[in-house]
């Protein structure tokens, strides 16, 4: 018997029968258990997540300077709309200068069905965010077409949108730390009397309202705009219109003889002139309103003045200008260093054009004596052409002929400054009348002549080299951490081009139509707006 039993539990312990359901059972167990607690898992997360969005949408809300309720008020009401108010746990608000900060916590307690089987009784699911809009030292210097394709609807357009956009970014700036200047520019850039008085501006034609320079090209090279540096002012000449170029006399007071006032390269303006940085917003606007369309496009020079309002060298010309009662004395220290970390400079470059050639009277015949003679009583003109020999060096256009003294008719003649010239006719019949006919024989060798006295008289800047110059001016601002928004509004190709690669980033950049110039407007007060989530 006892051998009997000893055999018995012996094949007992050998026998293997069910033991893979033991082990089915404990691994099912197992997964169950891994299931539930991925469950509780993705319930945690999921609170997680639902708390942090939550949380993000309404710091944003209350942090926005533009609401003017409690911001702890904001968040909390904002929360418990989305069924969380009972999770949230602090609201902590930071009103700055010019700044907000706000940052929530949140918690909620997961309630986990299966994780409490390992011991885990609570799972709390947590939730921070902040978020804050700050306002830094901005300076702007707004740079816009008034062209004379700029007339009617679209200047209307601009206007609108360029009136919005300093309302927007002047509403909320309770701590003058935004500063806003004004470039117009059409052929040239009027900087009105007392900024042109700033710098060494040589050849004034003193006449109201022209004060206009004529930048040299190396001006392009440097961010800043020397002040010692002797620059010409724009003459008051017409150097664009045709003349009638037959073989014959056309009166000094015919309409292809005199100028024409709205191609003169500075035509005199008070409306459309440089304005120095301000916070006004009912200065501004009514500056934009005045604006007027006229004249040929110099994307360049605007550009030009636009980062020199926003250079630190010109500190000294703004002190100045504030003594002077010209601009708002708080703004005197300004403009901030580029590498100032709490100011944020930007220029708003906006044309609905492209280049047009640039054209500019010649050193000595912008003013002062000229070899033309003026007879008093007639008003018929002459002129001495010291070159020719013999005792006639004086020819008279009216009479196509050659005398010893100047054309008189009995009355006496005045010798004629350069300024005095340009004030009565248009180049170019200076350039036939006096110069062609006087000294061609023929038709080719008064063209020959007419093309010299041209090139005598003025320069003209083909629009590769305004092109360059442009994107000089714009290569210096952005390598200083000027922020460059380009706005091409209803521009040819080569304008949109030139615009797109002026600006900081293809982001930067607008094509606008008709009145999505405002939208353009829009989305640039936006980005400046800098609102931002932090955490």
């Amino acid at each position: 018997m006892a051998a009997t039993m000893t055999n018995r539990m012996r094949n007992f312990a050998q026998d293997e029968d069910g033991a893979l359901i033991v082990l089915a059972l404990i691994f099912f167990l197992l997964m169950t258990m891994m299931g539930g607690v991925a469950i509780d898992i993705i319930k945690y997360e999921t609170t997680r997540t639902q708390l942090s969005q939550t949380l993000d949408r309404c710091t944003l809300m209350a942090a926005s300077l533009d609401q003017r309720l409690d911001p702890e008020t904001v968040v909390t009401d904002c929360v418990t709309k989305a069924g969380l108010g009972e999770q949230l746990q602090d609201v902590v608000v930071l009103d700055g200068f010019n700044s907000r900060d706000v940052k929530a916590i949140a918690k909620a307690d997961t309630k986990p069905f299966f994780m409490h089987l390992i011991g885990i009784d609570t799972f709390d699911a947590a939730a921070g965010s902040r978020a804050v809009q700050k306002i830094t030292n901005l300076e702007l210097s707004l740079v816009l077409d008034v062209s004379g394709s700029m007339e009617g609807a679209k200047l209307t357009n601009l206007k609108a949108a360029a009136s919005d956009f300093v309302q927007t970014m002047l509403s909320n700036d309770t701590g003058g730390r935004t500063a806003i200047a004004l470039v117009p520019y059409n052929g040239q850039v009027n900087l009105g009397a007392a900024l042109r008085s700033k710098f060494n501006a040589a050849d004034n034609p003193e006449v109201d309202g022209v004060n206009c320079i004529d930048l040299p090209a190396d001006v392009y090279s440097t961010a800043s705009m020397s002040r010692l540096h002797q620059m010409p002012m724009t003459a008051h000449a017409d150097s664009f219109s045709t003349t009638w170029m037959a073989n014959g006399y056309v009166s000094y007071n015919d309409g292809w003889a005199t100028p024409y006032a709205r191609n003169r390269w500075c035509p005199p303006s008070t409306g459309n002139v440089v304005r120095m940085p301000n916070d006004n917003v009912a200065s501004l606007q009514a500056q934009i309103n005045g604006l007027t369309a006229i004249g040929a496009t110099s994307i360049n020079a605007g550009m030009k003045w636009g980062l020199t309002l926003l250079d630190p060298a010109s500190r000294g010309l703004f002190g100045e200008m504030a003594n002077q009662g010209a601009m708002d004395a708080d703004l005197a220290n300004r403009p901030f260093d580029y590498d100032d970390n709490d100011t944020m400079k930007v220029i708003v470059l906006m044309t609905d054009g492209e280049h047009f050639a640039e054209e500019r009277m010649n050193d000595g015949f912008r003013k002062g004596p000229s070899p033309i003679y003026r007879a008093r009583n007639t008003g018929e003109y002459s002129i001495r052409h010291a070159s020719r020999p013999g005792p006639n060096k004086y020819y008279v256009p009216h009479l196509n002929a050659w005398q010893n003294s100047a054309f008189s008719s009995g009355s006496g003649s005045t010798r004629q400054d350069w300024e005095d010239v340009w004030a009565n006719q248009r180049v170019t019949w200076v350039a036939w009348q006096l110069y062609a006919r006087a000294l061609g024989t023929n038709d080719d060798t008064r063209a020959i002549q007419y093309a010299a006295a041209m090139d005598m008289l003025r320069t003209k800047t083909e629009t590769s080299a305004m092109d360059a110059q442009l994107q000089q001016a714009c290569t210096l601002a952005k390598d200083r951490h000027v922020i460059i928004f380009g706005i091409a509004f209803e521009a040819p190709a080569n304008g949109q081009a030139q615009i797109l690669q002026c600006a900081s980033s293809p982001q930067h950049y607008f094509n606008a139509q008709g009145l999505s110039i405002g939208t353009a407007f829009d989305a640039i007060a936006n980005n400046l707006t800098m609102l931002k989530l932090t955490q």
